[in-house]
């Protein structure tokens, strides 16, 4: 399997463990972390074909269902993780664990088999497939970087939406008081 799989697969699940598990105040620069992480990663190990997939056919629905994929992925993921409102801090919290950990992983480990798979347990299956169906090397390289990035959209659009909903309760007057007992026993961490 080549570096270009497995460096940013492994950037992507340490910047998300280290943003999301725990007890975790949800702050801009944590939502904002993973796709900072993203952006800087992928650059150095995209093809130099990303973004010059197909505009049509197979290829494009390809791409567009990596996207669409990744994105609902990213959003059930990230309903793994419990959102609330501490009303000392006045910030929305989420508390992430071994189910969240797990969900990422098995995602990770899923996406470096299929890599790995391509390349040497169905490598001549995938390529007649990708010929008969007239799929470019090109578009499927893009639509698995495309399913990358749409996960971590999905998971910091819906934590950023969690967390919106969280502080419109709290300042609508919802009842915190169990949310308050919960946190002076389990401090949040990662106020940044």
């Amino acid at each position: 399997m080549s570096a270009s799989v497995w460096i940013p697969s492994l950037v992507f699940i340490v910047v998300v463990f280290w943003s999301d598990l725990g007890h975790r105040q949800i702050t801009a620069m944590r939502l904002l972390r993973p796709l900072i992480g993203a952006a800087i990663v992928i650059p150095f190990f995209a093809s130099s074909s990303f973004g010059r997939g197909q505009t049509s056919g197979t290829g494009l629905r390809i791409e567009i269902a990596g996207t669409a994929a990744g994105l609902a992925l990213g959003a059930l993921i990230a309903l793994l993780m419990r959102v609330s409102w501490d009303p000392h801090a006045s910030r929305a919290l989420s508390v992430a664990g071994i189910p969240y950990a797990a969900a990422w992983l098995a995602i990770t480990l899923a996406r470096m088999g299929f890599a790995y798979g391509a390349e040497h347990w169905f490598s001549v299956q995938l390529g007649s497939w990708m010929v008969a169906s007239d799929v470019s090397v090109a578009a499927l390289a893009d639509s698995l970087i495309l399913f990358s990035i749409a996960v971590l959209l999905g998971r910091t659009g819906l934590l950023a939406a969690r967390a919106r909903a969280a502080a419109t309760r709290a300042a609508d007057g919802a009842p915190a008081a169990a949310v308050a007992g919960e946190l002076r026993q389990r401090p949040a961490v990662g106020g940044d």
